[in-house]
């Protein structure tokens, strides 16, 4: 690999000569709040001689520019500057990069007023991170997946190395949301958990994407029904002067994107990935065989300054078999046992139109999206026999939305409003032989429901003393015609308020408090039995979260900033689980679906902790971030204590470095640290009943010791290396990315059978052994414990080509 390797890259020098300075920066700058342009902008390349200004109608280029990254300063009388890091220029395509300028309060008089390289909002002054494409794609281990590079914020972790379950604030996965240019978007991930929001490989190209607003807390009040974490994907439009395409293969899929004009007023973006993950994991005698493909699509017309209209498509195909061939050692025969069948499909479609006026512009979001999930599961896997049937599972989640909101910007006054409306339909049909401390059971039902749900929301923002002192009010209001438990709306009245001020231009002092509602996953409201909503008839209704977070923040003048910000979050009517005496809150990090069986939503908890991030954007070749959370995640028991959760990782530090060298080569480098999450040990005794281990083969956890152990620690070191090469027509870029260069492995003990082993120790013939020990003679297997994590170094080549 290492000869082809060096051979590829001698070809590539010796065979290509460079071509000139061709690169082009080209765009637009308007006005934020009505998309009027802006005459006679500065438009600067920092660390550079070269600068224009902007036509009449705010347009701008900047040509003869070499191949390589920029960073773009803006500037205007009576609007704040603006600066954009990271701009890559080649010679293949021009670099388009639109430019919205926020007025300033003050009179036009006033001197131009600096913004900060970070960005802030007046609804979010705490607790706002913006990820840039550039960021995604050269995070060391990130896979080209948001989801693996926002693990470098402070208060963000996972369940394991190979998933993106995000825990955030000891959040569970089942509390994010996520939007795609204003498009809600219910799962970004392929193998998606139904009723949390995991999975382990993301579904987004990256792209596509412009740049990504992360809310770990102060959410906008036009961002409903969630409670740890909001998304905002900004997708690019496609390029306007001919069709192009990007060619990818990356670690895990194969990749195609193209873009260009249609017409003189629309352009577009499409791209279709295959993963190639079934013949990888197949060559590494791995038991499972993932298959996925996602398609993905943007168009956009511009009608004129005033109106824009564009549509969004996002969708994957998901298919989950065993591999029967891999080797039957103790670890894969677990896996093999345990593993369903499983295949899914989903696709969210949106339409969306924005109408810009003289101090504002409307909003109008018209989308839907639905997911079909299956699974079924065998004992010993043999199908030929129909009382071998353990799970067979079917389910569609279909939401058809509609969305409207304004925003103004009146003086020193900024105005949004809105509301929305969804029309949900769900459906279930599930055979399980179930099982819990209280003895096997066979659930049997199907069911299915459709509702309304409606929604309000407004704030008001307030900038004082030169924009020093800026204060924010806002509300929203949520309900749904399931159940008069949670049709009147103003039950759930969520009000929030932020407040920010600046000493200086270099420190400032941050706040937010606010109240928020999720409504419980579809699977806990569908859930039947003997004909009737069970859970309906329990009350289940609307989570509640309330957040009061404060920080202190500092703007180096090397474009870098510091950050320490404490949270505090309550949590109120999460459902309790009534057949294993737990809240929900601890589930939501592997496969398969939450939330399938009786609930009340009684159960009680909290959040706690301090951040500290150090972010240094991209000064003098250096880029990097460092990152340090102390924090606590606690839920009720059975017995109503308050006892460590699933998510409560304690401490978690996170360092990203990177350099960029002469000849565009650049290196990266990321470290994460963690302590070991909670774990409930196996009640052994219980789960070794031959009644219980013939339905479940895996152990059952004695939750009377509710998350009393913990896993072991994280410890893990990702490494990158990109080279570039900018010719006259096209790009190539080739990337060596090590993930877990120190084979860390977190230990995980399982309970298996004790079986009979042959000199290879793998099990003979699938035989068991009986407890010679039990009191009940036949009554019971013989198990042991074995520990199934294993510290594996994955290495991939990404090659990417650009035309």
């Amino acid at each position: 690999m290492n000869k082809i390797v060096s051979l590829m890259f001698f070809v590539l020098v010796a065979t290509f000569s460079f071509s000139q300075n061709n690169g082009i920066i080209k765009g637009r700058v308007s006005n934020a709040i009505n998309n009027e342009p802006i005459s006679f902008a500065n438009i600067l390349l920092q660390g550079t001689e070269k600068g224009v200004a902007t036509d009449l109608e705010g347009y701008y280029e900047i040509g003869g520019l070499s191949p390589g990254f920029y960073v773009v300063k803006v500037s205007y009388l009576g609007f704040k500057d603006q600066t954009i890091f990271e701009i890559q220029v080649t010679n293949s395509k021009p670099a388009i990069v639109n430019i919205a300028l926020e007025e300033n309060s003050e009179t036009l008089e006033e001197v131009v007023v600096k913004a900060s390289p970070f960005k802030k909002t007046e609804e979010s002054p705490v607790s706002l991170r913006t990820i840039g494409t550039v960021e995604i794609q050269r995070n060391p281990g990130g896979n080209r997946d948001i989801s693996r590079v926002v693990r470098s914020l402070p208060g963000v972790t996972t369940t394991a190395s190979f998933r993106n379950d995000l825990i955030i604030r000891g959040g569970a996965p089942n509390e994010n949301r996520f939007y795609v240019d204003d498009v809600e978007v219910p799962n970004i991930n392929h193998f998606a958990t139904q009723g949390a929001s995991g999975g382990p490989n993301g579904m987004i190209n990256v792209d596509f994407i412009r740049e990504v607003d992360f809310y770990s807390g102060a959410f906008p009040a036009n961002r409903g029904n969630a409670l740890s974490s909001v998304f905002n994907f900004k997708q690019k439009d496609g390029r306007d002067d001919r069709i192009g395409f990007t060619a990818t293969i990356g670690a895990s899929d194969i990749g195609l994107t193209l873009e260009g004009p249609i017409g003189k007023k629309t352009t577009f973006l499409l791209s279709a990935r295959r993963s190639y993950l079934q013949f990888l994991f197949s060559i590494l005698d791995l038991p499972f065989l993932p298959t996925y493909d996602d398609f993905q699509v943007k168009v956009k017309t511009k009608i004129n300054d005033r109106n824009e209209i564009y549509f969004f498509g996002l969708g994957a195909i998901d298919d989950f078999s065993i591999n029967f061939d891999a080797t039957r050692n103790e670890t894969n025969q677990y896996i093999i046992e345990n593993l369903p069948i499983n295949t899914q499909w989903n696709y969210t479609n949106g339409l969306v139109y924005k109408h810009y006026q003289e101090k504002g512009y409307w909003t109008f979001v018209l989308s839907r999206n639905m997911l079909n999930n299956q699974a079924i599961k065998y004992k010993n896997n043999d199908s030929s026999n129909p009382d071998n049937l353990l799970l067979d599972y079917k389910s569609q989640e279909i939401e058809n939305k509609v969305r409207i909101e304004n925003t103004q910007r009146l003086g020193d006054f900024k105005i949004n409003y809105g509301a929305g409306y969804e029309y949900v339909k769900y459906n279930n049909n599930t055979f399980s032989k179930a099982f819990d401390s209280s003895g096997p059971e066979n659930v049997n039902f199907s069911s299915e429901f459709d509702m309304s749900k409606y929604a309000f929301f407004g704030s008001l923002s307030r900038k004082w003393m030169n924009d020093r002192f800026i204060a924010s009010l806002g509300f929203r209001v949520d309900g749904n015609n399931y159940s008069s438990e949670m049709s009147n709306p103003f039950k759930q009245f969520s009000p929030r308020l932020s407040l920010a001020f600046a000493i200086n231009e270099q420190l400032s002092l941050n706040f937010n408090t606010g109240m928020y509602y999720q409504l419980p996953p579809y699977t806990v409201m569908g859930y039947k039995k003997d004909g009737v909503f069970v859970n309906k008839e329990n009350g289940v209704t609307y989570i509640r979260n309330t957040h009061i977070v404060g920080g202190v923040e500092f703007i180096t003048t090397a474009n870098s900033k510091f950050t320490v910000e404490g949270f505090f979050k309550n949590y109120n009517n999460y459902p309790f689980l009534m057949r294993d005496s737990i809240s929900m809150a601890n589930l939501g990090g592997d496969f398969g679906v939450i939330g399938n069986e009786p609930v009340v939503s009684t159960s009680k908890g909290r959040s706690y902790g301090v951040e500290f991030l150090f972010q240094q954007r991209l000064f003098k070749g250096f880029y990097g971030i460092l990152s340090y959370t102390l924090g606590w995640s606690e839920f009720e028991d059975k017995r109503g204590d308050f006892v460590p959760s699933s998510w409560d990782a304690r401490h978690i530090v996170n360092l990203t470095l990177g350099k960029r060298f002469k000849g565009n080569w650049e290196v990266g480098v990321n470290w994460r640290f963690q302590t070991g999450l909670p774990k409930t040990p196996f009640d052994e005794e219980l789960s070794a009943l031959k009644l219980n281990w013939d339905r479940n083969s895996q152990g059952i956890p004695n939750y009377d010791l509710l998350n009393t152990e913990r896993q072991g620690i994280i410890n893990i070191i990702d490494l990158r290396v990109d080279k570039k090469w900018y010719f006259k027509k096209w790009n190539l870029e080739l990337y060596y990315d090590i993930q877990n260069v120190t084979s860390s492995a977190v230990s995980n003990e399982v309970l298996i059978l004790d079986r009979p082993l042959d000199e290879d120790e793998r099990p003979i013939g699938g035989g068991v052994i009986e407890n010679p020990d039990d009191p009940l003679p036949m009554q019971r297997y013989k198990l042991k414990t074995i520990n199934d994590a294993i510290g594996t170094i994955i290495p991939s080549l990404g090659v990417v080509i650009s035309i």
